[in-house]
């Protein structure tokens, strides 16, 4: 029989990070002490929000990723999402205490109108059209679409983001779109193959934000 443990709330976040740490070593093969402290607080709340250990070895990131992270967000810059969904998720209160607002376009009228006219999906619009808002971190974990925007964009000279954390879900461009991704010289965290998602974004952003 199967018995449930009773843990205050304020303390549930915690007895996960302890688990993930005890199970990480036998769980992926790898050795916790031996990854980046940052990137390994990165990795622990992917892991924590997917319930996964494979992302241990799937996550990737540039060299300059997380401090580009940190100093976008301690400038008040704001971070722009894919989906709505990945906007709710983001501790907002914790990126407006360095002057950072979460933005995410994808339901705007405007957005809507542009995509019909021009015959785009609304994630690709939405990313065009929200990098109009000072954004630092680009974060996508739904559409390969809007992150092929988003490095066409960089690529033409129109944005200039801080960072991109680019780990789209799903068996269409999902896994050719982060490969595209990873040959590029511009600050991003990613993951190899299929894998990703509006969590994994939101997972990625609020490690960020917690390290500062």
């Amino acid at each position: 029989m199967h018995r449930i443990t009773k843990i205050e709330p304020l303390k549930i976040e915690a007895e996960s990070f302890r688990i993930i740490e005890r199970e990480f070593d036998e769980s992926t093969g790898l050795k916790a002490d031996e990854i980046d402290p940052h990137e390994f607080a990165v990795i622990r709340r992917v892991i924590h929000a997917t319930g996964d250990f494979s992302f241990a070895k799937l996550i990737r990131f540039h060299p300059d990723a997380i401090q580009a992270g940190l100093d976008s967000i301690r400038s008040g810059k704001n971070i722009l999402t894919d989906v709505n969904m990945a906007a709710a998720g983001i501790s907002r209160n914790l990126l407006a205490s360095h002057g950072g607002k979460v933005i995410c376009r994808v339901a705007d009228p405007e957005v809507a109108k542009i995509a019909a006219e021009r015959g785009l999906t609304r994630s690709q619009t939405a990313i065009e059209v929200g990098m109009r808002d000072t954004i630092g971190i680009v974060a996508i974990g739904n559409a390969p679409t809007a992150l092929i925007t988003v490095m066409n964009l960089i690529a033409d000279g129109i944005i200039k983001p801080d960072l991109i954390v680019g780990v789209p879900v799903g068996f269409v461009n999902a896994k050719e779109s982060k490969e595209i991704l990873l040959e590029k010289s511009y600050p991003y965290i990613t993951c190899a193959g299929r894998k990703g998602g509006t969590a994994v974004s939101v997972a990625i952003v609020n490690a960020l934000l917690r390290l500062l």
